[in-house]
């Protein structure tokens, strides 16, 4: 698709994450898909890819506080959210805040942690608050989160269920960068780190605004109907032992609104559908046992139905 018209604050951000990210357009689109549809993302990859680093960049050109939460099978619920200390010079509690109360969180290996802990944090995707000893405490916003595990080992971590992966609006990989892209990448960090330098491309008053301008975003009644076809699809396909809910169809609007945001329009695409459908459906379905020994994907599934299901012609502007 096309990207001549992109909104002009929207490419400023691209172009400041490609100063330090290089060759990973299409990740730093989905995640500020993510961030403009005020959902979160869950990034699934091996370690030294540059997870990191895109979390860092990305807090980095909107002006947003940046926070860090390193998980461990030892870290608890409070040093996720925060905590009540009892000041005797006041006598009284006080509340310390914890790393979650920032703008952009990296939430780094979040399956090492324990599903007690991870509740914590889920909490927070869900509900835009936290609650210590009773009290809600409302997250600031904006608030984005970015979620990361490592596929490869699986021993002494704690897989999200099925409900809180739900939590994600989007799922993606990094990807190992090309010969040409890892040399560059060895040029740029030579002398000093290029995230050292960058400057902010816009600032929160401004990200703030851009989300609102998201929603306004049109969504013709026949893209919605795509959307719930689709969705229909996944839950009654041979292959799928639980498809997509309606909060799954819900991230998929909210998703598409933003795409087509970023790209310079007011309206929804069927295109804009298709391209998004796998990176927001493929983490919410759970395959038949049998369909997981056969070597078939969620991804597989989701090519499927969309090969199959009938797109509107009617092009989806007022």
């Amino acid at each position: 698709m096309g990207r001549e018209n992109m909104h002009p604050a929207i490419e400023r951000v691209l172009k400041n994450i490609e100063k330090v990210i290089i060759g990973k357009r299409q990740v730093a689109e989905l995640s500020l898909v993510a961030l403009l549809a005020e959902g979160h993302v869950l990034l699934e990859d091996v370690p030294g890819v540059g997870k990191t680093m895109m979390v860092r960049t990305l807090a980095k050109s909107v002006g947003a506080q940046f926070r860090r939460i390193q998980f461990t099978p030892d870290l608890l619920p409070s040093d996720v959210t925060g905590v009540s200390i009892y000041n005797p010079k006041e006598m009284e509690f006080q509340f310390r805040p914890g790393p979650i109360m920032g703008n952009i969180i990296l939430a780094d290996e979040i399956n090492r942690t324990s599903p007690k802990t991870q509740s914590a944090l889920l909490e927070g995707l869900e509900e835009g608050s936290v609650t210590i000893d009773g009290v809600t405490h409302r997250l600031e916003k904006p608030f984005f989160v970015m979620a990361t595990q490592n596929p490869i080992e699986y021993e002494g971590t704690y897989p999200l269920p099925e409900a809180q992966l739900d939590r994600f609006l989007l799922k993606m990989k990094m990807g190992y960068p090309d010969a040409a892209e890892e040399l560059e990448v060895l040029n740029s960090v030579q002398r000093l780190s290029p995230l050292e330098e960058l400057e902010p491309a816009i600032d929160l008053a401004e990200l703030k605004d851009l989300q609102m301008q998201v929603k306004e975003v049109h969504v013709d009644e026949t893209i919605k109907r795509y959307i719930v076809e689709i969705a229909e699809r996944t839950r009654s396909h041979g292959n799928v032992y639980l498809g997509v809910s309606p909060r799954g169809s819900i991230a998929l609007m909210k998703a598409a609104q933003a795409y087509a945001f970023l790209n310079g329009r007011d309206f929804v695409l069927p295109d804009d559908i298709q391209y998004l459908a796998p990176a927001v459906f493929e983490h919410r379905l759970i395959l038949k046992s049998e369909a997981k020994f056969e070597g078939i994907t969620s991804g597989d599934v989701i090519d499927r139905i969309l090969a199959r299901t009938p797109v509107p012609v009617q092009r989806a502007v007022k």
